[in-house]
């Protein structure tokens, strides 16, 4: 069984950081492609980052282009994202997800996390 836990989720104040952290567990195959997503309690679920099974290329949703960075490191099997100068429309819960490179649409996803929340306050 393929699970996926996020972690790095908190309170913070506007103008700062966070990273959270995407684990994979029970895959014995390659992983690939590590998306994330974010949910605001009435929205839809929106596009966030996206990395390429080798970590070589990365997309990013023109909200975030220039404040997250996406990484991943294959021996951990964990995806990490950088999230600097956080705004309070940042605020969200943030998933960890399995899918296709750059798809931006969460109808693709294969697998995804449970959500770990982040709040931005003014």
């Amino acid at each position: 069984q393929v699970q996926l836990v996020e972690s790095g989720g908190g309170l913070v104040q506007a103008g700062g950081s966070l990273r959270l952290s995407c684990a994979v567990s029970g895959r014995t195959i390659s992983i690939p492609a590590m998306d994330w997503f974010r949910q605001v309690p009435g929205k839809e679920r929106e596009f966030v980052a996206s990395i390429s099974r080798s970590g070589g290329d990365t997309y990013y949703a023109d909200s975030v282009k220039g404040r997250f960075t996406l990484s991943r490191d294959n021996a951990k099997n964990t995806a990490y994202l950088q999230m600097n100068s956080l705004k309070p429309e940042d605020t969200a819960v943030y998933y960890c997800a399995l899918g296709p490179y750059g798809i931006t649409n969460p109808n693709y996803v294969e697998r995804w996390g449970q959500g770990t929340l982040v709040i931005v306050s003014t």
